[in-house]
This record gives C-alpha cells, structure tokens and sequence, in this order.
C-alpha cells in the first residue's frame, strides 16, 4: 500500500505551517530546519523543495504571511494603537506592519480597522497560500529508471535563471578555447534548492557539459561534477525551458505523492536536449531527473 499519498505529504505540511504559527503567535524565534524537516517527517535535503511544491510558497513567504495575519487579527479584537499591534506582532516598526498591510491589501491598517467586513475578509484571504499557477494540473508522464553515474564539466550560475543562455555561453566558449567542442556529448543543468528563501528559476544553477573521451582538465572557471547513479524518476518537458524549476514544483506535486517513492538526498538534474539557437522554442526538449527510490 503506498503511504506517501497526496494528503499525507499535506498533513506534514500542515504540521510545519502549525509550528510556525504557533512560533509567530508567542513571538519566539523561528524554527531552524532540522526542527521543521522532522516535524514534516521529512529528509532536510528536500524539505524546502517539498514545502514550496506543496504548499505554494516558501517557508518565508509562510512566515510573513502569518504574521500579517496574526497583526490582523489583533487589530480585529484589539483596541489598541496601531503601533502597539505592530511590535507585538513582531514588526520592528510601525511603519514596516503598514507596509506590509498597503502591499498586500492596498490599505492602511486604520483603514482595514475602520472597515470591520474588509479586515474580516483580508483575515481569511491570509489563512491560505495563493497557489495560482504553481498548482495548475499540467500532466506528467513518468518513467522510473536507472541511470549510471557519469561525470560533467560545469561552471556556477547564479541569480535569475532566464540568464542561463548567458552562462551555458560562456561555457561553451571556454569548451571552443580548449578544444573541445568536438567532444561534447550533453548540456545538462543542476537547480540548487538550499535556502528556505529560494524560489523557482532563481538561484544558484550548475551549468554542465558531458564530454566524451578521457577526463577533461577543469580550471578556475570550472569543476568536475557527478550525476546520476541509483534510481530516478524522468519526466519529458516539450517548450521553453524558462520556468523549469515552478514545473519541477508541480512534478513533485502532482506525481511523487502516490508515486511509492520518496526523493533520495541528491540534487535533481536536467538534461537538455536541444540547443535553443537551433531550435525553436516550442520543440526545446529537457529530460527533468528526480532521484527516488525504490527502483
């Protein structure tokens, strides 16, 4: 019987996003993630990948989202200053709490007091992420396979990820300065997903290369890394290669719950099957690598 479906990878969430709250309300210092991670039951390597693919929204974006809502919420049973609400809800000024509030709902905090349906309304809107896109049900059809473990050529990218043509460019001009454009046998890429702040498409990519042949020297510029080896799941992405990280998200979403497989302390990778200067954008193909098991 597979354990892991979809309501129990919710349930674990939902036991985070407690946590969290309970820490916003008494005004105590944050969880760190080895506490979040084994509250969800979860391997620290994926929590903050899993969290944002089930929840829709990063631990950061969780946390500011619930303390609005706590600030809201005393300003709904309080009579106090505003001021007041703002430092017991754990904003260091006033004025960062209505800015927070003018952002989100286009209003001052008077002004939401003032209107007791609307600060009611804006109360309810916070109780919940705002998935929009990020949980669309786009289809995923998955193979389980086994990959041996192979050895790429990679430099590091870092900031948004529409900038990666810039970053494979310049890889492949030092592959042409070394002579070894005749060599290569792949483009693959690495998302790195650490940081609870992280979000899709943004943040440090290895950039790669597989070569043919011996071992090819590194330098400054680059340093040898090793993919595959076990069990992944793969999942065949057809368009634009921009925004692979939100369809990475909904992979683990939609598919891995389920699935009877849980995600092994590794990195997932992509290997791109096309060249974007050669190809039309609607036919880029990328291979998108979960590493899981069982196999």
């Amino acid at each position: 019987m597979k354990a892991n479906t979809r309501e129990d990878y919710l349930r674990r969430i939902d036991r985070v996003v407690a946590l969290l709250q309970s820490t916003v309300e008494r005004g105590g210092e944050l969880p760190d993630l080895a506490v979040m991670a084994a509250a969800a039951h979860l391997s620290p390597f994926h929590f903050h990948r899993i969290y944002r693919a089930l929840s829709g929204e990063t631990v950061g974006q969780t946390v500011t989202r619930l303390r609005l809502m706590c600030a809201l919420s005393l300003l709904q049973r309080s009579a106090g200053h505003v001021t007041e609400v703002a430092l017991t809800a754990g904003y260091e000024t006033p004025q960062s709490f209505a800015r927070a509030v003018r952002q989100v709902f286009d209003a001052t905090p008077s002004e939401l007091r003032g209107e007791p349906d609307r600060l009611h309304a804006a109360i309810e809107r916070l109780r919940h992420p705002a998935l929009g896109d990020r949980m669309s049900q786009t289809s995923f059809a998955v193979e389980v396979v086994s990959v041996q473990p192979f050895q790429v050529v990679a430099t590091r990218h870092e900031g948004d990820h529409r900038g990666l043509d810039e970053s494979f460019g310049r890889l492949f001009a030092w592959a042409a300065d070394h002579g070894l454009l005749e060599r290569v046998q792949g483009i693959y890429g690495v998302a790195h997903d650490t940081a609870s702040e992280t979000v899709p498409d943004h943040g440090a990519f290895d950039c790669a290369l597989a070569f043919a042949g011996d071992d090819v020297a590194t330098d400054a510029f680059t340093y040898p890394l090793s993919l595959g080896g076990g069990c992944w799941a793969r999942w065949r992405h057809v368009g634009t290669y921009d925004g692979l990280g939100a369809l990475t998200d909904q992979l683990i979403a939609h598919w891995l719950p389920g699935s009877g497989h849980v995600l092994r302390d590794q990195a997932p990778f992509r290997h791109f099957l096309d060249d974007p200067e050669e190809t039309p954008v609607d036919l880029l193909r990328a291979d998108v690598y979960l590493p899981v098991e069982p196999c």
